[in-house]
């Protein structure tokens, strides 16, 4: 595991020491699950866009050709 350095402000820093503290965990455990949860989310994502490409490519159902305009569409 690699570790980075942040910078934060004191005020944010002691806000964040609390609510960590309130979620029985730490300031490195929060900016660790976040993170992890972040890159997960966008794997999940570019597996969907995959999918939905792969799931088009094979579709069978075709919009066929135009055979109205617009005006047949807003005649009243």
């Amino acid at each position: 595991m690699r570790n980075i350095t942040l910078s934060l402000d004191e005020m944010v820093l002691a806000a964040v020491r609390r609510y960590a503290a309130d979620q029985n965990s730490t300031v490195n455990g929060l900016v660790r699950d976040y993170l992890t949860n972040l890159a997960a989310q966008e794997d999940r994502a570019k597996s969907a866009r995959a999918r939905l490409r792969e799931l088009s490519a094979q579709s069978v159902g075709r919009l066929g050709k135009k055979t109205w305009t617009r005006d047949d569409l807003y005649d009243r």
